[in-house]
C-alpha cells in the first residue's frame, strides 16, 4: 500500500477515535483518542508502519509548541512569580525519581537504560520521542510515554473528582 494512503488511514483512525472521545468529557480526549485510534491500527498489523515525510515531526512539534506558547500571557508571567519555586521543586523531584525508577527498571526488568531513562523522563511524549530517535530508540520511548500519558489522562480527572468530593481541592475563585 502506498505510504501516503497508509498515512491517511492512520490520520483517519486517529481523527475518528479522537472525535468520538470528545463525547466522553475526559480532559484531552481528542489527544487520547488519536493516540488510541492510530495505535490500535498500528497494533492490528493490517497497515504498514507509518513513514512520515521528512520534517513532518518538526512541523508538528512547532505547531504544538505554538499552541502551548499562545497560552502564555502577562497573567501567566505574573503567576510565575509565585510558581517558580514549586516548578523547580516539582521538576527536580520528577527528574530524580524518574532516573531512580529508570535504573531500577533497567536492572530488574532488563529494559535498556536509555529507553528506561527517556521513558521515565517528565518531558512530553513528542520531546522525549524525538530525543529517543536521536539515540535510535524513539519507538520504545514513544510506547512508554503513550502508556504513561493514557494512564494519566484517564486517572487524574477521576482522582481530582474524588478529592473534590471531599472538599480537598481549591478550585478557581
Amino acid at each position: 500500500m502506498p505510504s501516503l494512503v497508509t498515512l491517511l488511514l492512520y490520520l483517519f483512525g486517529g481523527a475518528a477515535l479522537g472525535s468520538l472521545m470528545l463525547l466522553t468529557g475526559i480532559p484531552a480526549a481528542p489527544l487520547l483518542g488519536a493516540i488510541l485510534g492510530s495505535g490500535l491500527l498500528s497494533i492490528s498489523g493490517q497497515l504498514d508502519a507509518a513513514t512520515w515525510p521528512v520534517g513532518t515531526k518538526t512541523i508538528l512539534g512547532i505547531g504544538i509548541g505554538t499552541v502551548i506558547g499562545t497560552a502564555i500571557n502577562r497573567e501567566t508571567l505574573g503567576e510565575l512569580q509565585l510558581l517558580w519555586k514549586p516548578a523547580l521543586i516539582i521538576t527536580f523531584t520528577l527528574l530524580v525519581t524518574g532516573i531512580f525508577i529508570a535504573l531500577l527498571i533497567s536492572k530488574f526488568l532488563g529494559v535498556e537504560k536509555i529507553v528506561a531513562i527517556l521513558g521515565a523522563a517528565p518531558g512530553g511524549t513528542i520531546g522525549m520521542t524525538l530525543v529517543g530517535s536521536e539515540f535510535g530508540v524513539g519507538a520504545a520511548v514513544a510506547a512508554l510515554h503513550a502508556v504513561r500519558l493514557t494512564t494519566v489522562l484517564l486517572l487524574i480527572p477521576a482522582i481530582l473528582q474524588i478529592l473534590d468530593a471531599g472538599g480537598n481541592i481549591d478550585g478557581p475563585k
